[in-house]
């Protein structure tokens, strides 16, 4: 363990340190009752979230004396206005919101912060309820960021630390019946900011709800509900351990009936809970004078020969990681758009949760629990800005702050521990080790054995449970999963689960090699799988000075330090729009996978779940000839067990004379919580029959050559001096010639492999073209235009040499270029293809091939072939920060049109890949966010031979060897023709 962790470390700077300000000590806050767990109940309970009176003073010294008292004045003309509770407040236009990954941003000298410390005052006048009751009552605070000062009716309740964890003060003595005054000082940074640094928007305030609770004499005061699964009996076992007098439990469904808090229950044939079955048992926990509604989950964790397994099952985590983030307002996140963050996972095949990196809104885990999804709690805990230092003064290894970890851990394993979700706890991010993160890990082994430990920064695993790496190579994975003389070094690696943590980071377009992965995590059993990061772009929504909508990053708000679009790096857009990320994880990790032979005539259906059979799937068959359904209909599959395969005989199939595909889809057979009948869950392919062999070509047409310098061959026109195509049956186009250029992905300019640096070094993205000879010639096609070029950057000695070989055969236009590196390239290439342009008008895309959506080499899974049609428009990708998108795979022809009829039609001999857009590639690379991008008069056409892959490199690895595109020898050929005109 590196010491420079673990010693403790004076404060910086030269001054003495004076009197401490509360919101600069290290130690936890003062005054909040101890924690528990977040419950409801029937004990009277009223929202104090609505509209409060607010004030941004620019400092704590500027902030105004007595806010907390009777008769103060908080009026506009005091400078006070309405801020909506919960809320962050840059977000209502005080201050402004600022984004950085790893730096803190303001100087680095814990625990103090910055004399120019945003201060919100927050005002709230309230009247009790009629009948709420005298006695005590607790006030709630579910999350404030990031230190606040608690006053009721003139007296200091106490202050919050770890903004993302619940407090909860004392308040009954304090409350009237009329007039109650709650003020609430609220500071943007404070030491606990120190711990608060987790690649996310600074954003500050009361943003989530406030909540007064009555609390009854002789009520519950705090539960935990301990409820395992034997899964070699089949029974559970019940006991729940309560804070209040006489608790009892029932749980009818059961037949438990008044069984004594801290008494254990068995359970015989009870049904266990999963992320793939999540039975809940609905039950009460009462005393004489309250009541508080349990859902009871049945499982157990357990680490058994080095892997991790629930209800005696190895599972894998599907997972990625969830930033709490909503587009309008930040981390406050309404309770809608958490059920819509669940349904589209469970949609899409995403089966685990990491909470990155703080412990959500409690009505997520709830959630989860009842959709059912595997969750890593996170603690609310990062000191990442200190590996800028090289971890000096890290308070992992601070005494001083030894308490304000362990207050962290404790809030957060209180609050959740009844969850059945919850089956990993971990101790934060990216804190690097020392001795407060272990015994944080030493206090939740002790408090709560039914769960293990997480946390990745622990690199020799000498307080935790499970072996966790971010960002590990496929090569790595492997190693590992081998066991291989590259993990001796610390034997303790080889003795657990291993779990990626963070991995294929989703930023922009990718990521690229989920294959690779799920291959890996199938192949070795210790390999439990990981979470993608993450979940959703964190993008904020404005408008252009034109009105125009767009999403905004790092930098957009005037920051002067900041990490730019690397806060947007999700498998969904900020508007919850699926990526094509996210359906691409959906195929790769679908619970079912779907092969066969159309030679052996057999179908293999394997169930991939943990945890439960196919029963909730009904199957059918589609056969497609071109893309277009000539059969159809159900498919009966036997039930198999997880982890098991079937075989099914095809069904009886007509004989397509053209290239036919059958498509065989598992899609739900019943409505659930999360989809309705009838969602795809999974689906594969099959060739019945392969494309039949090409006619033969018809007889050439010589070019002829037209005053003045235009060449005719066949349905087109030529310029005789450039030798590129003007004109095809009519419709003017700007002919194809050879692209080298793509506009760089977020993964392509990646920390670790940075391609597109080395693209632009050796000016691939300022490539020119010269004509070396336009031929008519005479050769294998017949007739032909020969067009000899070189493309190669300035300055450079190096390029590649194009030839064009046009043919005319009727209506059909034959190209085959011919590519020959010359020189000796420097680099890799993005992209071997061709570059065109077509009337704006041709704005309707129909294609066979490879779709619906966009495919690169290294993340294909999701396309599937078949016959699809879009709008040029829609074929777009709108990456919050623009970058190459939208291509399609596998094309065996794609047509273009007009509404009336006229277009252009390509052909494959025998495939291409594809993408229009209406702008160019060099105005996509410019653009900085979608509004910067103005459709022009035209639509440019891509049609490759190949793009190098996308991988990971924005935070992870590259592109994998096989998916690496190399300057080479290649021939492609292509036919055009024109529609109507």
């Amino acid at each position: 363990m590196p010491t420079s962790a673990s010693a403790s470390h004076a404060p910086h700077g030269s001054h003495a340190p004076g009197p401490v300000a509360y919101f600069e000590d290290p130690a936890p806050g003062r005054g909040a009752l101890p924690p528990r767990a977040a419950f409801t109940s029937d004990a009277p309970s009223l929202s104090l979230c609505g509209t409060w009176c607010f004030r941004l003073s620019p400092a704590p010294g500027a902030a105004p004396d007595g806010v907390e008292l009777d008769g103060f004045d908080a009026s506009d003309a005091a400078g006070w206005s309405d801020l909506p509770v919960p809320a962050h407040w840059q977000l209502h236009g005080h201050g402004a919101p600022a984004y950085t990954n790893v730096d803190y941003p303001f100087p680095v000298d814990p625990p103090r912060v910055p004399s120019d410390n945003p201060t919100g005052d927050y005002r709230l006048e309230f009247d009790l309820p009629e009948d709420w009751p005298r006695g005590p009552a607790v006030l709630r605070f579910d999350g404030i960021d990031s230190c606040g000062l608690v006053r009721l009716n003139g007296t200091e309740l106490g202050v919050t630390k770890g903004s993302r964890l619940p407090s909860e003060f004392e308040a009954g003595p304090l409350l009237r019946a009329r007039g109650n005054v709650l003020a609430v000082r609220v500071h943007q940074w404070s030491a606990g900011s120190y711990l608060e640094d987790q690649d996310m928007w600074w954003l500050s305030g009361i943003f989530r709800p406030v909540t007064l609770i009555a609390r009854p004499p002789g009520g519950v005061r705090d539960l935990h509900v301990h409820a395992d699964f034997d899964h070699l009996a089949g029974s559970g076992g019940l006991m729940v351990a309560a804070e209040g007098p006489g608790v009892r439990i029932d749980v009818p469904e059961l037949g438990i009936a008044g069984l004594p808090a801290g008494e254990r229950a068995e359970v015989p044939g009870v049904a266990p809970w999963s992320a793939e079955s999540p039975r809940l048992y609905e039950g009460v926990a009462y005393t004489d004078t309250e009541r508080v509604p349990l859902r009871i989950g049945f499982r157990t964790v357990a680490i058994e020969d080095g892997v991790l397994r629930v209800n005696g099952r190895r599972i894998v985590f599907r997972g990625v990681n969830r930033h709490e983030f909503h587009p309008e307002h930040g981390r406050a996140v309404p309770r809608e758009s958490a059920v819509a963050d669940i349904e589209l996972m469970k949609r899409h095949n995403v089966n685990a949760v990491r909470t990155s990196h703080y412990p959500p809104d409690p009505e997520f885990l709830d959630l989860c629990d009842r959709y059912g999804l595997w969750v890593l709690d996170e603690c609310d805990l990062e000191t990442h800005g200190f590996e800028r230092l090289g971890w000096a003064g890290n308070p992992s290894g601070d005494e001083r702050w030894s308490d304000a970890f362990l207050d962290r851990m404790r809030r957060t394993v209180e609050r959740d521990k009844n969850h059945p979700s919850v089956v990993l706890w971990s101790l934060g991010n990216e804190s690097h080790t020392g001795a407060n993160l272990a015994r944080m890990a030493a206090w939740t082994h002790e408090r709560d054995p039914s769960r293990p430990v997480h946390y990745e920064g622990d690199r020799a695993c000498d307080y935790v449970d499970v072996y966790s790496r971010m960002y590990a190579s496929h090569e790595e994975v492997d190693a590992i999963g081998r066991g291989s003389a590259t993990e001796l070094d610390n034997p303790r690696h080889r003795e657990l689960p291993f779990i990626l943590c963070e991995f294929a980071h989703a930023m922009g377009n990718g990521a690229g090699g989920l294959l690779e992965y799920r291959e890996l995590f199938e192949r070795h059993q210790r390999c439990q799988g990981g979470f993608v990061w993450e979940w959703m772009d964190h993008g904020i929504a404005r408008g252009d000075a034109a009105g125009r909508p767009y999403f905004a990053y790092g930098g957009d708000f005037g920051e002067d330090l900041h990490d730019g679009n690397f806060v947007i790096d999700g498998a969904v857009f900020p508007d919850r729009t699926p990526s094509p990320a996210l359906r691409e994880f959906a195929k790769v990790f679908e619970p079912v996978r779907i092969t066969g032979s159309a030679a052996g005539g057999t179908l293999e259906v394997t169930n991939l779940h943990d945890t439960v059979g196919l029963a909730s799937l009904a199957f059918s068959w589609t056969l497609q000839e071109e893309g277009v359904t000539v059969a159809a209909g159900p498919l009966d599959v036997p039930q198999a067990p997880p982890g098991a395969t079937v075989r099914v005989p095809l069904p009886v199939l007509p004989s397509p004379a053209g290239e036919s595909w059958l498509t065989v889809t598992a899609v739900t057979a019943a409505d659930t919580a999360w989809a309705p009948a009838g969602h795809e869950v999974a689906w594969g392919q099959v060739l019945i029959t392969p494309p039949p062999a090409r006619a033969a070509t018809e007889p050439g047409t010589a070019p002829a050559l037209l005053a003045p310098g235009r060449l005719r061959l066949g349905p087109a026109l030529f310029d005789a001096v450039t030798g590129r195509l003007t004109e095809l049956g009519g419709h003017p186009v700007q002919g194809p010639r050879l692209d080298l250029w793509r506009a760089p992905t977020d993964n392509d300019r990646g920390s670790d492999a940075p391609e597109a640096a080395r693209w632009r070094a050796a000016g691939l993205h300022r490539a020119r073209h010269r004509v070396a000879a336009v031929e008519r010639t005479s050769g294998a096609d017949g007739p032909a235009l020969v067009v000899r070029t070189r493309v190669a950057p300035p300055s450079l000695g190096f390029g590649m040499l194009a030839d064009y070989h046009w043919s005319a055969h009727g209506d059909r236009l034959r190209l085959r270029v011919e590519l020959e590196p010359d020189g000796t390239w420097p680099c890799t290439v993005p992209r071997l293809g061709l570059r065109m342009a077509v009337p704006g008008r041709f704005g309707a895309a129909e294609w066979f091939g490879g779709g619906p959506g966009e495919a690169y080499a290294d993340s294909r899974q999701a396309a599937r072939v078949g016959r699809f049609a879009a709008d040029v428009d829609t074929l777009q990708t709108p990456y919050v920060l623009p970058q190459e998108n939208g291509n399609r795979v596998d094309a065996r022809w794609l047509t273009l049109s007009a509404p009336d009829g006229t277009g252009l039609r390509v052909e494959g001999e025998p495939g291409f890949d594809f993408a229009a857009r209406r702008w160019t590639t060099e105005e996509l690379d410019a653009a900085r966010h979608t509004a910067d991008l103005v459709p022009g008069e035209v639509i440019h056409l891509n049609l490759d031979l190949a793009q190098f892959g996308l991988g990971s490199a924005a935070c992870g690895p590259g592109v994998l060897p096989r998916y690496r595109l190399h300057a080479r020898r290649a021939t492609f050929t292509l036919a055009f023709s024109a529609l109507g005109g």
